[in-house]
């Protein structure tokens, strides 16, 4: 059975050392983007310059329509899903709860809850036994922010995390007897470029001190945790967290 993955906010960071590690591993892979073309051709080239097989689709994934779009392209130039990566989130400036106004509320909640159940919609569609599908997998990228609450920096984007979580467990309950898997990888304090959309592109280093593990995590190590997640060789584990946050 070929093995198609959509990995949506793939042009940097996590989501783009998981398409290229995923491709690795046999997956035809959607490097999704909402405006980092340049990027994610850069993760295209790589991975086809590999050997692999892997197509850049631009899609705000906060928008019905453009999710539509985007798996109707997949269906037709790669096949029908069988794995989905929902990777794409933002965070804003550092700032305290009594300081937040609706405007950013809507956008953060817009990309990190509404996406991740508009790409799980699509994919369910396409993966359930239900529906004539043949079974696959989602690995949802929360974070532990969802239990630690970001106080005094950006408790919206835990929130929107918490809700992620809930999410995994209901969708994973839902469809676990239609052939898919539903689970969740909570990284922190990992050195991508998202710290600096919060207005302190040095956090890790700040942080990493206080960790159990005296440092920042690489995006390689969290997607190795989802490749696992997506493989056979978590057939039995759905509904489940990973925790990838040097032991906080």
């Amino acid at each position: 059975m070929s093995k198609v993955l959509v990995v949506t906010g793939a042009s940097r960071g996590i989501g783009a050392a998981t398409a290229k590690l995923a491709a690795s591993h046999g997956y035809s892979v959607c490097v999704n983007y909402r405006s980092s073309r340049d990027a994610a051709l850069a993760v295209v080239g790589e991975i086809n310059g590999s050997g692999g097989q892997a197509i850049a689709l631009q899609a705000d994934v906060s928008l019905e329509p453009e999710v539509e779009h985007l798996f109707r392209v997949v269906d037709s130039e790669l096949g029908v899903v069988t794995a989905l990566v929902n990777n794409a989130g933002i965070l804003e400036q550092q700032i305290r709860v009594e300081d937040v106004d609706a405007a950013r509320l809507g956008r953060v909640l817009a990309a990190n809850v509404i996406g991740p159940f508009l790409c799980a919609r699509e994919a369910v569609r396409r993966m359930s036994l239900k529906h004539g599908g043949r079974g696959g997998a989602i690995v949802n990228v929360s974070s532990a922010a969802s239990r630690l609450g970001s106080a005094g920096e950006y408790v919206d984007y835990a929130a929107s995390k918490g809700a992620i979580d809930s999410f995994t467990i209901g969708l994973s309950r839902e469809v676990a007897g239609e052939g898919i898997r539903v689970n969740a990888v909570r990284p922190a304090f990992i050195y991508t470029d998202i710290h600096a959309s919060g207005g302190e592109p040095g956090r890790v280093d700040r942080i990493k001190d206080s960790l159990p593990m005296k440092r920042g995590g690489q995006p390689e190590e969290v997607a190795q945790a989802i490749l696992w997640l997506l493989s056979d060789a978590a057939s039995y584990t759905t509904g489940t967290f990973i925790e990838l946050a040097g032991g906080r």
